[in-house]
């Protein structure tokens, strides 16, 4: 459920006309619904109360501070994967023991910032960087507390490029090498074992993969207790699915009921990494029909938001319902790609997509872009970033401004010689 609906044929979100506040600020925006955000995270954090348990938003999904702040405000924690996303879940009022550090590659003074700042744990990748957390720490004169990232083997059942448990994957250590690898950092002196980490992909829409990955988790922590190693956390990751056009996927409370039983035996709190399951559904982009172009082959709805700006269509293949900010009463469905003006054959938001006839100046929602959509946003083509908007009942907020040209060479500079 989300609070983008139609009213006499007009887009509102929330109490606000979409197209009223494209014409205050322009196009294209993302647009988030508070109300949203705020319905899904708790959809989540009550179907897991039989546990403790934190929900640690995972802050890749949508990292604009506001966002962050009211989550954090709502009692959520953040599932960080850099040293910049740790700034802004502090900035925004994270309390940092509700702050988990994931992440393959993390650098010397990544490592060396999360732990001065006092984070819950970090997720180690490799046994690499497990001597590296080691030999910070001791430096630092504090003991690390960690949890490896097992890599279980569990076919997510999801794009390939978001899958991320399986044995062939970057991510992880692999489930038969853990308890080796957990001995060896029980011995260390800079280091804690405080939990185990699993995430097996993204997108998820069955509850059947995490039962099988928790399953192994589970019978890791507890064996790892039997060696006197003071396992406190499972942390099952992320991944809960989402509607996007006609996907059916379990509830949060769906979820729950599989995965509560196997948390309540681990004896551990569980974490939660989720991100796309609170905010996919809370934003939208608006973007505006620059032109319609007719192909030998194919119609074109050419409009003024891009791959630059939604990259998960180029990228992933991803299918988003996209409807006009106005619906018409006799206006006719067409069949077209729906394209940016990047000088890229990938450029594109929809492809062969049936829809409503729509005309140059008319304004489209692009639905369920509130995760991963500004976020991995861009300059490409040198194209300042779109402004976000976040309504909040009858008012809206400005909660990162347009791009200028001036902000595109910011941090540039010319050789005096040149």
């Amino acid at each position: 459920m989300n609070d983008f609906v139609y009213r006499n044929n007009a887009l509102y979100c929330e109490e606000l006309r979409v197209s009223d506040i494209a014409a205050k600020v322009g196009t294209p925006f993302y647009l988030y619904s508070r109300s949203t955000i705020t319905r899904h995270y708790h959809a989540v954090d009550d179907a897991f109360s039989e546990v403790p348990h934190i929900v640690c938003f995972s802050v890749k999904a949508s990292s604009n501070v506001a966002i962050l702040r009211l989550l954090a405000r709502e009692g959520a924690g953040a599932d960080v994967v850099s040293g910049g996303e740790i700034y802004r879940a502090l900035k925004a009022g994270v309390d940092p023991k509700k702050i988990v550090y994931a992440g393959l590659g993390k650098t010397a003074p990544e490592i060396e910032y999360a732990l001065k700042e006092g984070v819950l744990m970090l997720n180690v990748e490799s046994s690499q960087e497990l001597m590296l957390i080691n030999e910070i720490a001791t430096r630092l004169d504090v003991q690390a507390p960690v949890a490896l990232r097992v890599n279980p083997d569990i076919d997510p059942k999801t794009h390939p490029y978001i899958a991320t448990g399986l044995k062939k994957s970057k991510f992880g250590i692999p489930l038969g090498q853990s308890m080796a690898e957990y001995e060896v950092a029980s011995k260390l002196p800079g280091l804690n074992p405080v939990g185990v980490h699993q995430h097996i992909g993204s997108q998820i829409l069955d509850s059947e993969p995490f039962e099988n990955s928790l399953r192994k988790i589970t019978n890791l922590a507890k064996s790892l207790r039997l060696l006197g190693m003071d396992i406190r956390f499972v942390n099952i990751g992320g991944g809960f699915g989402i509607q996007y056009t006609d996907e059916r996927p379990p509830t949060p409370g769906q979820y729950a009921t599989a995965l509560v039983p196997l948390l309540k035996e681990s004896g551990c709190t569980a974490i939660l990494e989720i991100g796309r399951m609170i905010s996919g559904n809370s934003g939208i982009l608006v973007t505006k029909v620059l032109y319609n172009k007719e192909g030998e082959e194919k119609r074109f709805v050419v409009v003024d938001a891009g791959m630059n700006d939604l990259a998960r269509p180029s990228l992933y293949g991803s299918q988003h319902y996209i409807a006009p900010v106005i619906q018409g009463d006799d206006a006719g469905d067409i069949k077209a790609d729906v394209v940016g003006p990047i000088c890229e054959s990938s450029d594109f938001l929809a492809q062969d997509r049936k829809m409503q006839d729509v005309r140059q100046g008319d304004l489209l929602a692009v639905f369920t872009a509130g995760a991963y959509g500004f976020s991995m946003s861009s300059n490409y083509n040198s194209r300042p970033r779109v402004p976000e908007i976040l309504v909040s009942g009858r008012k809206a907020y400005l909660i990162r401004r347009r791009e200028t040209y001036e902000d595109l060479v910011r941090g540039e500079a010319i050789p005096q010689d040149l």
